[in-house]
Parts: C-alpha cells; sequence; structure tokens
C-alpha cells in the first residue's frame, strides 16, 4: 500500500464541495477542539474560516511556542545544475528555455560550500533540474559525500528516486528530502507536465513512501499554489501528510507552501492566494498538526516573511540564489524563479532577532535521536 491508494479514495470535486460547504459552526466547533483531524482541517481553510483568522492566529502561535519554541531554523538551497529533461510549463528550468546550461564540478562545488559556509549555514538544501541520465545517482554519489564534510545537515530536492538510491544516499549522509507533487489533481498535473520522466503523476506521488520505507530522516511535501484551486491542493497535502505520520512514524516531516512565482516562460496561476489566505493556510496546518515543520522560502517578500514568523513557521530560507554557481560567481545564469526576499542572510537574521526569535543555523543531528518522541 502507498499514498496512491488514499489517493484514489479521494474524488477532488467531492473534496472541494465539502471545503466549501463548511460553516461558521463547523469553524467554531474546529477551533474548540484539543485534537483536530482532517474535516476540521477543511473547516479551517474554508472561506468560512476567513473571519476567526485572528482567533487562528493566537491558537497557532501558542502552539507553536510549546513545540518548537522561539526558534527558527536557517536553511540554503544549493542549486548543483540547471539541466533538465522535463517540459514543466512554470519552472524556469524547462527544456523548452534556449538558456546556457551548467551543472557544477567538484572544484565548483567546493567554492559554492566555502561561499555558503562563510555565511555561517549549517543546514543545506542541495537543488537539480531533473535529468536522470547527466545528474543522476552516478553525480550524486560524487558529490553529496564531498558536501557533507562541509554541513551537518544534508537535504536534496531532486527528481523522484528508486527507494535503493535512498537507501545508498542516506549511507552517503544525505538526511532529508523535499519532494512537492505541484499539484495532487492529475488532469492539471497532465497539463503542466508535457515531456520527460515527471509526467508520471503516480511514481512522484508515491515518492514519500519510498523515503519512509529507505529511513530518510525527514521528508518535505507540498503543492505549488496557483497550480489548482488552493483549498483543494492543500486539503490533500494535509491528507498525505495524515497518511505518512500513521504509516511511518520514524520519520518527520515538513510542509511548504510555495505560491507560483514569475519565471521565464512562465504561467499565470489558476488559482490566486492573497496573503491573509495564506497565514489562514498557515495556521490550518499548524492547528492540524503541532509536531509538523512548516518552512518558507524568499518567495515570499521581507514584510511577510518577518510578520508572519510568530504564527507557525519554524524554518526558513535566507540569501536565496536559485541557479548553479550563484554564491560563488559574479555572473550566474538563469534563476529558476524569482525571488521575492533578496536581503543579505546577515540582514534576515538581524531581523528574525528583532522579532525576539533565536536563529538556529544546524537541524536536528543523529547524536539527538535518544529525544525524539514516537
Amino acid at each position: 500500500m502507498s499514498y496512491v491508494d488514499v489517493w484514489r479514495q479521494l474524488d477532488w470535486d467531492d473534496v472541494r464541495m465539502s471545503i466549501y460547504s463548511k460553516t461558521a459552526t463547523d469553524v467554531e466547533r474546529a477551533l474548540s477542539r484539543r485534537k483536530r483531524d482532517l474535516e476540521d482541517f477543511k473547516a479551517l481553510i474554508s472561506p468560512a474560516a476567513e473571519p476567526y483568522l485572528e482567533q487562528m492566529a493566537q491558537q497557532s502561535a501558542a502552539l507553536t511556542r510549546q513545540r518548537f519554541g522561539r526558534t527558527i531554523g536557517f536553511y540554503v538551497p544549493l542549486y548543483l545544475s540547471n539541466l533538465c529533461a522535463n517540459s514543466c510549463t512554470y519552472c524556469g528550468f524547462t527544456m523548452e528555455n534556449k538558456i546556457k546550461r551548467r551543472t557544477l564540478n567538484l572544484a565548483e562545488i567546493e567554492r559554492e560550500c566555502d561561499a555558503i559556509k562563510a555565511m555561517n549555514f549549517d543546514n543545506v538544501l542541495l537543488v537539480t533540474g531533473e535529468h536522470e541520465r547527466k545528474v543522476g545517482m552516478a553525480y550524486f554519489r560524487q558529490c553529496v559525500p564531498a558536501i557533507k564534510r562541509h554541513f551537518s545537515y544534508l537535504s536534496m530536492e531532486v527528481q523522484p528516486l528508486d527507494q535503493d538510491d535512498y537507501a545508498e544516499l542516506k549511507i552517503l549522509g544525505l538526511d532529508a528530502v523535499m519532494v512537492y507533487q505541484e499539484t495532487y489533481s492529475a488532469p492539471t498535473y497532465a497539463q503542466h507536465h508535457l515531456r520527460g520522466n515527471k509526467m508520471d503523476f503516480e511514481y512522484r506521488l508515491e515518492t514519500p513512501d519510498r523515503l519512509a520505507r529507505a529511513g530518510i530522516d525527514k521528508i518535505g511535501i507540498g503543492a505549488l499554489i496557483g497550480l489548482e484551486e488552493w483549498r483543494t491542493d492543500c486539503f490533500f497535502v494535509a491528507s498525505h501528510l495524515d497518511y505518512l505520520e500513521r504509516t511511518y512514524w520514524q520519520s518527520r516531516y515538513s510542509i511548504s507552501f510555495p505560491r507560483l512565482r514569475p519565471c521565464t516562460g512562465g504561467l499565470e496561476p489558476k488559482s490566486v492566494m492573497n496573503d491573509r489566505q495564506l497565514v489562514q493556510l498557515i495556521c490550518a496546518y499548524r492547528l492540524l498538526n503541532p509536531e509538523v515543520e512548516l518552512s518558507m522560502s524568499t518567495r515570499e517578500s521581507p514584510h511577510f516573511r518577518d510578520n508572519v514568523l510568530p504564527l507557525g513557521i519554524t524554518s526558513m530560507s535566507a540569501g536565496s540564489k536559485t541557479q548553479p554557481g550563484g554564491y560563488a560567481d559574479d555572473e550566474p545564469e538563469l534563476e529558476q524563479f524569482a525571488i521575492s526576499d533578496e536581503r543579505a542572510v546577515a540582514d534576515v537574521a538581524h531581523s528574525v532577532k528583532q522579532h525576539g526569535f533565536e536563529v538556529v543555523w544546524k537541524d536536528w543531528h543523529p547524536a539527538y535521536s535518544g529525544v525524539r518522541s514516537s
């Protein structure tokens, strides 16, 4: 069994209708409960919950402080390659874009690592385009151990791999994997993934199952907000998290909620989420699950990132460059997408401290495994 079996039992239109039929009474019931379920989550992300945003925010902030204290984990993406064999309508790396392609060699990776270490980071997310032949396991076998020598915690956001590959990468030093479904609507997914291995919706949907079975410490999931109706897509993310935590309790989980950002050859969002609605979603995830990590990238503006910190966020990127060689080179190539928070790392860290939080540069370490709850 995998989450695909759960997904097949959920009808998109039925879920959407259920969310939009929630009433103020449903929202109040969800807010009054100590432990919420997926039906409560529907109420909390519904239009009926928008007048209750202040109450949601207060409860979400309190739950986050109880579980995570006043800490914000910092991480940075390290783009290794913009090679891609997929055609995706929303990504600057799509094979349709006629850009100069680049894959970092070991010497260039060392330069990037040195530049990132100089900014104090000890938690790095490796990112590549999806190109199985040129940026696949043979490449990862070389670069993962080399990068791990520099950093305590190593995550990846690359093409989905087989379970044995993840098990091997774990031995080489991999700690976490982020794999975003983009959208949980199969017809919409097909509209935006036109060529390449990424067209395989169900193989991608089963990736967190393979990760958990391989013993990966942390698994990140999420939807690209804007490809489909956001409330329904985000319910499926919550459903996926619920399944994973019940089935593979040994792993930790994180959720990201990236809103569709401009990129070369990109498209307009099908569903626009405003700032208040993103706050509503963040609070709803926290009220559903006090344990899950909630991550925010530099896609969002400095003002929004600073002000949403107390409400549920536990980790954020800073100083991000979204192209290979972006940290050590003077003339980087095309970005994967446009970022919004362009502040220097020190400025972001200063702002976090000004808001009363402590910056944590290092994620969980195996030496601390004895304190993790099951």
